[in-house]
């Protein structure tokens, strides 16, 4: 059954979602907004953005599982309204909802290239590869109005710092004329995330997200233009879209991406509720199956936070997953090297006096 507060075109069923912070989440008490939605039916949700003003912009982690240690989020809170992704629970040290708000209630950081300019400049710095994309993704709808990634991969380019982009947008491929020269010099290397090649599933799993297929036109453009691409089958959902991984994979090697990797769905915090009240909502006929396998793949539970079994999951079904992956990756020759990035070109930018010479 539908949820009387569900958006359409949003991936999160509601906004009452449990978290950490003591947000209360907003349950249906018979106050006009519920009677006018009884006759009305749900009203479509419109995306807002506020400005958001860090003092730095590069995270740091340390985290021995994850192949990088610093990472830059321009933006905060995703439109495509992915119902799996883990930076959900970001939201609420805002007081907002991991769930409709999350993806309605952005927030853009439009000075994020001035302040990467400042810390690339600080003579403490040492060069390795930023990531991009890890979070939230940098190229959802509002980019293509803020042009943050956009700026931000400038400055990257004229330091010649090494990057790496994670998306599930086509739009990237608006930025080829800068990654293009930065992967001839070795300094770039993008990925981009395919789900499922199913519409149906797509239009539910990450409804305002790129199809698959513009994803994939975008590996293929960006391969043509020498850029080091991958494809993210990220994350598999057990019981909705296990059954693609080898399409996923075919798929790839014939849009001509070098690598791909996988990672099984991960339900962290107040992801968990969400993601089962989705399942409900579009898939009830299996939701208990899949949630099942789920738990089978995270030691009995929604979520393993444990480093290194978190990105992979142990068990039976996990390894059914990675003999099936590898299989298919051997049958299309893909992962047959690592994209390196190279550090020693690096030169700090200059300073605003430089700039007017």
């Amino acid at each position: 059954m539908s949820r009387p507060d569900s958006r359409p075109g949003r991936g999160a069923p509601d906004n009452r979602t449990p978290n950490r912070f003591n947000l209360a989440g907003r349950e249906a008490d018979g106050d006009w907004l519920d009677a006018r939605d009884a006759h009305d039916g749900a009203t479509h949700l419109r995306t807002t953005v506020a400005v958001e003003r860090p003092r730095t912009i590069i995270a740091r982690n340390s985290s021995p599982d994850i192949g990088f240690d610093r990472s830059i989020n321009p933006y905060r809170g995703c439109e495509h309204g992915c119902i799996y992704c883990f930076a959900r629970p970001t939201h609420a040290f805002h007081d907002l909802s991991p769930g409709l708000d999350f993806e309605s209630k952005l927030f853009a950081k439009p000075e994020a290239a001035a302040l990467l300019r400042t810390e690339l400049g600080k003579r403490s710095y040492r060069v390795a590869p930023i990531a991009i994309g890890t979070n939230t993704d940098p190229y959802q709808p509002i980019e293509g109005k803020w042009r943050i990634m956009r700026s931000i991969v400038e400055v990257l380019a004229e330091t010649r710092h090494p990057l790496m982009i994670t998306t599930k947008s086509d739009r990237v491929v608006r930025d080829i004329d800068l990654l293009g020269p930065m992967a001839e010099q070795e300094l770039v290397g993008v990925a981009l995330s395919v789900t499922s090649l199913t519409s149906r599933i797509s239009r539910t799993l990450e409804p305002r997200a790129p199809s698959p297929r513009k994803r994939l036109a975008a590996v293929e453009a960006l391969v043509a233009a020498g850029i080091p691409t991958s494809v993210a089958i990220a994350p598999v959902v057990p019981g909705i879209t296990d059954y693609e991984l080898e399409h996923i994979v075919e798929a790839a090697a014939e849009a001509g991406a070098r690598n791909v990797f996988y990672l099984p769905v991960r339900l962290p915090y107040e992801v968990a509720p969400l993601f089962r009240a989705w399942l409900d909502e579009h898939f009830p006929d299996r939701a208990d199956k899949v949630m099942n396998i789920i738990r089978s793949l995270r030691g009995g539970r929604d979520n393993d936070p444990n480093f290194f079994t978190r990105m992979q999951g142990f068990g039976p079904w996990a390894d059914l997953l990675a003999t099936r992956f590898q299989i298919a990756v051997k049958k299309h020759g893909l992962n047959m090297g690592r994209n390196r990035l190279r550090t020693d070109l690096f030169r700090p930018p200059s300073g605003p006096q430089m700039q007017l010479l």
